[in-house]
């Protein structure tokens, strides 16, 4: 149920009649809200799902992290690192503590914060670490689990862009004390808004559940709250949607990096440019994002000239971000701590993606798309 560009790349999202039988089953009960049984089944799947214990909904995946930070503990005079590119839901949700983000380089080849200059970046008031799967590759969790272990530091994976992505086998958000995943309409996983929290940690997921459902506490009266905390329950309807795409995911999954295989080599040996490289770590890719850099004196045009040429193909395609986070107007009024980051200010010129959904046209249509960018090296 959708259309297609002239390229044939599918719309997003995509629904079919699995997802219109389940919302016809929350309209059929008398509970639309977060108190469906609908929504802890689907908690309960994307849990398992992601190899955790836990999964505590929540209304979008922004007030996530606001929640794992909060049920840390973490405040004014403490620090979080954060990488310097993500969104701007990385940095704000330190903010919005009251904590400071410390803005870290990333590396050049995969686009994720550089373990080594978060090492670095760890102070006496650093109490956190989250680092970003950015475009669903996962960071170097072997690393960055030591880097934690060894300076006592609490690590939270945003997981917005790695529904299913794994490392060694073991999936994105059961590696920290939480991991922090977006259903926003552009994710792999999606009902238009959405969030969850996944956690292996049983006393955790107590008190990110009840900060989330206003400080009551599982199975006691309704009035009685224990702690001060908030609304930020998910509907029956978004978790209705969500059972139904979680059913999609893993085909889809395999759909792009079927795609994402083929598109890589078909650009194999094309000068000046660089696709995201894939660690031997990375066991599953959810390809959230085809990723790439743009060197423009060997390729022959620069990263603005190429995303002008595919988007005059009908190629979604996006130049990268305009900045770094630390160059948001928030952020140049202070507040922040940052880090040399030349890496990241290279990439905010150089750099560009192509969302998920152009990874799940046919066979043929991957082809010619690799054949178009083939034709725009001069």
């Amino acid at each position: 149920m959708y259309t297609e560009s002239v390229m044939q790349f599918p719309k997003w999202p995509i629904y079919g009649d699995r997802e219109v039988e389940l919302l016809r089953e929350v309209l059929e009960h008398e509970q639309w809200g977060g108190f469906n049984p609908v929504v802890d089944r689907f908690e309960q799947q994307f849990a398992e799902f992601q190899h955790c214990a836990h999964g505590i909904s929540a209304a979008n995946g922004t007030v996530t992290l606001e929640a794992a930070l909060a049920v840390l503990g973490i405040g004014p005079g403490d620090e979080v690192i954060v990488p310097s590119i993500s969104f701007i839901s990385t940095a704000t949700a330190v903010s919005r503590t009251g904590a400071t983000p410390v803005f870290v380089d990333i590396e050049p080849c995969s686009f994720n914060m550089d373990p080594d200059r978060a090492a670095a970046a760890v102070s006496p008031l650093t109490k956190a670490i989250i680092v970003v799967h950015f475009g669903g590759q996962t960071v170097d969790m072997d690393r960055f689990t030591a880097l934690a272990a060894s300076r006592n530091l609490a690590l939270i994976e945003d997981a917005a862009h790695a529904h299913g992505t794994e490392w060694k086998g073991r999936r994105a958000g059961s590696f920290g004390i939480a991991g922090s995943f977006s259903f926003q309409n552009s994710k792999v996983l999606t009902a238009g808004e959405g969030g969850m929290l996944t956690t292996n940690d049983a006393g955790f997921a107590t008190r990110a559940r009840a900060f989330v459902n206003q400080g009551r506490r599982e199975g006691e009266n309704f009035f009685f709250h224990y702690t001060l905390a908030t609304n930020l329950r998910i509907t029956a309807f978004q978790s209705a949607v969500l059972i139904g795409q979680l059913e999609r995911l893993p085909e889809q999954i395999c759909l792009r990096g079927r795609n994402t295989a083929i598109l890589k080599a078909e650009l194999a040996g094309v000068p000046g440019l660089r696709l995201q490289e894939v660690p031997d770590g990375t066991t599953v890719h959810s390809w959230y994002l085809l990723l790439g850099r743009i060197d423009a004196a060997r390729f022959g045009m620069d990263r603005d000239a190429f995303h002008r040429a595919l988007t005059a193909a009908d190629v979604p395609c996006t130049p990268f971000y305009p900045h770094p986070l630390y160059g948001n107007p928030l952020y140049k009024a202070g507040g922040c701590r940052v880090e040399p980051c030349p890496v990241a200010e290279e990439c905010i010129h150089d750099a560009f993606w192509l969302p998920h959904r152009v990874l799940m046209g046919d066979e043929e249509t991957t082809r010619e798309l690799a054949a178009l960018i083939r034709g725009l090296v001069r």
